[in-house]
């Protein structure tokens, strides 16, 4: 199979567009824990913390010599930025186990196969019914 007829088969099955889909809306939602972080989440720690932004802690390293910039090791946006990877990775965690859960109840267990001999006694009393 070609090169192109074998990327067309892919296309078709949609999953180029389920992956564009989840893309478009992980850039949205990753938007929204942005704003959930640094809006609503981090003023109330800034509080606790002397009224003082995370994204403002940070370390000089080294001094502003001349016209070279102070090296400044900037932890607070760190911080940051790793509590928002774990709200998103919480919300994802129950968006799959919300979506697990419906899928489980969705899938009814298939009845099982009776057993072989079950199978002839029926075949048997068939049988013997229509004689």
């Amino acid at each position: 199979m070609g090169f192109i007829q074998e990327f067309k088969k892919f296309a078709i099955k949609g999953n180029m567009v389920d992956m564009a889909v989840g893309i478009i809306i992980g850039g949205a939602f990753g938007k929204i824990v942005s704003s959930l972080v640094s809006d609503v989440i981090m003023p109330p720690l800034g509080l606790l913390t002397a009224g003082v932004d995370f994204k403002d802690y940070h370390w000089v390293l080294k001094e502003a010599e001349g016209e070279q910039p102070k090296l400044v090791l900037e932890f607070g946006s760190f911080v940051d930025n790793v509590l928002q990877f774990m709200i998103v990775a919480f919300a994802v965690f129950l968006l799959v186990k919300a979506i697990n859960s419906m899928r489980q109840e969705e899938e009814a267990p298939a009845p099982k196969a009776p057993p072989k001999q079950e199978v002839l006694l029926e075949e048997i009393r068939d049988l013997l019914k229509k004689e």
